[in-house]
């Protein structure tokens, strides 16, 4: 049993805002920069690779084959309404070992094991970390293919079904509302079976990352209930060509140079089995993090509460040409502040930021005043910019445009405002909005064009009918909260009677004229 007490606590591998500096555990680069490295790429590649890729080949066709033979006459029903017994066992230990084959002629010749691994009764349940690579497949055949959790998805991948089908998986089917339900339910009727179901092994992370932390746990696994052994997987050779993340190599590149290597160093570590408590069994979260925490100090690096979205995040950004870091670093930040979630993130990050960023990722005002049609020259406009960039640049990245959207923005976008800001257009009081109406309470009130009042009120009437109506004001304000904070700081400027008679202001950067 393994339980963190107050004095170990004081000793806890420390949360990633706590560390000197701020880690990116998704950017992994593989650098060949020395002669050496580059001539033993050239020269394996040579003499040893094709060697290697035939030794690989017939290793696997040789599994296939035997995992084949073992599941004659089974369904995928079958594999999981009862453990394999008698000569398919038997078969599952010949599969496992050309299995094993494929990674000795790929390099691991050996793989170091310390500490023990538990009977499946003592632990039903093997949590793996750090996840990094799709190597991670040799611990699983190196700890006797114990069962996995895997997506409904892989089913379809020619050869490797065939041998995941062999560990008895737990499978996830998205499509399926369900599934989630179904998953640790399925869990807990194994781990509480006298059958001898094998072990469920997990990658609780939920994604690959460099291992320079251990990111949030998913809480899935934990939901039994059930003791869980923790494992740790480290690769230790000098050249990193395991590593597999969101921002770097691609998979054919770190699988070419890993078997170029002369010998591929992996070890795989057993910590002592972590018994939930009472308080655990009834939080999922709670037992998760515990046990991440214990794996974070046995390896000696920070835990990071980022999660598999922040992956989506970074990939999301990259599609729309922003920088793979965009927010990264302060979304994780943001989410406990404002409660963000990936919707909410991703849906400002394609609709809003993205469409205001240039291709450096930035935003200045030109940008800004573009987006929200309104003249550079507005006082309000001016101001709401002023509060996005805190430290006056002049340019706003994704954090300062978040922190701001969030802080002032957002919270502005309530009825009391909308309100006030429709019945600025519609001072007569009869629900609908001509475009003339418009132009004439916006050039008065904010100094804006007939054109840029043409443009707004065109994507506001979004069915044509030539007027606009609350509804539609409303639901324009919510694509863009930017105009209630506007609408406030117009009406504050009155109040106060600090509001210019026109708008001769210099926007942000720029000296206003002798």
């Amino acid at each position: 049993m393994c339980k963190m007490s107050e004095k170990e606590g004081e000793e806890r591998a420390p949360l990633i805002e706590e560390t000197a500096h701020l880690l990116n555990p998704f950017v992994h680069r593989l650098e060949l920069n020395t002669a050496y490295d580059k001539f033993k790429l050239v020269f394996m590649s040579v003499v040893v690779l094709p060697v290697r890729v035939v030794g690989i080949v017939v290793c696997l066709l040789v599994a296939y084959v035997l995992a084949s033979a073992g599941l004659w006459g089974l369904s995928r029903e079958d594999l999981s309404a009862r453990p394999l017994s008698g000569w398919r066992r038997v078969m599952k230990e010949l599969v496992r070992g050309w299995v094993r084959g494929v990674f000795t002629a790929g390099g691991f010749h050996l793989v170091q094991v310390k500490g023990q691994q538990a009977h499946p009764k003592e632990a039903p349940i093997l949590a793996v970390a750090p996840h990094s690579s799709y190597f991670d497949a040799l611990p699983i055949v190196v700890m006797g293919a114990p069962s996995v959790v895997a997506k409904g998805e892989v089913t379809s991948v020619p050869f490797f079904a065939k041998y995941i089908d062999y560990t008895q998986p737990v499978y996830v089917w998205r499509e399926d509302p369900n599934s989630r339900q179904n998953t640790i339910q399925e869990i807990k009727e194994r781990a509480s079976s006298e059958e001898e179901w094998p072990q469920i092994m997990v990658f609780p992370e939920g994604t690959c990352t460099n291992r320079s932390c251990l990111i949030t746990f998913k809480p899935g696994a934990f939901y039994p209930g059930v003791p869980v052994q923790p494992v740790l997987i480290r690769y230790n050779n000098r050249t990193d060509s395991f590593t597999w993340t969101w921002d770097g190599p691609g998979a054919l590149k770190m699988l070419w140079v890993t078997l170029c290597q002369f010998h591929n160093y992996c070890e795989l570590e057993y910590l002592p089995v972590y018994t939930p408590s009472e308080e655990e069994k009834q939080d999922a979260k709670l037992f998760a993090n515990n046990v991440r925490q214990v794996m974070a100090d046995a390896l000696g690096v920070p835990v990071a509460d980022y999660t598999y979205d922040d992956c989506r995040l970074m990939h999301k950004a990259k599609l729309k040409n922003l920088p793979c870091e965009t927010g990264l670093i302060e979304f994780l930040k943001l989410r406990q502040r404002f409660g963000l979630n990936l919707k909410n993130v991703e849906e400002e990050l394609l609709n809003h930021y993205a469409d205001i960023a240039t291709s450096d990722g930035q935003i200045n005002f030109s940008d800004f005043a573009k987006y929200l049609g309104m003249p550079e020259s507005e006082p309000a406009l001016i101001d709401l910019f002023k509060l996005y960039d805190k430290d006056n640049t002049g340019t706003l990245d994704f954090r300062k445009y978040l922190m701001g959207y969030y802080q002032y923005c957002k919270p502005a976008n309530t009825e009391e405002t909308l309100k006030w800001g429709f019945k600025l257009l519609d001072h007569e009081g009869k629900g609908q909005v001509f475009l003339e109406d418009a132009i004439e309470a916006l050039q008065t009130s904010l100094d804006m064009t007939p054109e840029e009042v043409t443009r707004i009120f065109k994507q506001t009437d979004q069915n044509d009918k030539g007027y606009i109506t609350y509804e539609d004001f409303e639901a324009h304000a919510k694509r863009k909260p930017e105009y209630a904070k506007i609408f406030l700081l117009f009406q504050e400027s009155l109040k106060q009677g600090t509001r210019p008679r026109t708008g001769h202001l210099p926007p942000p950067g720029k000296k206003k004229a002798d």
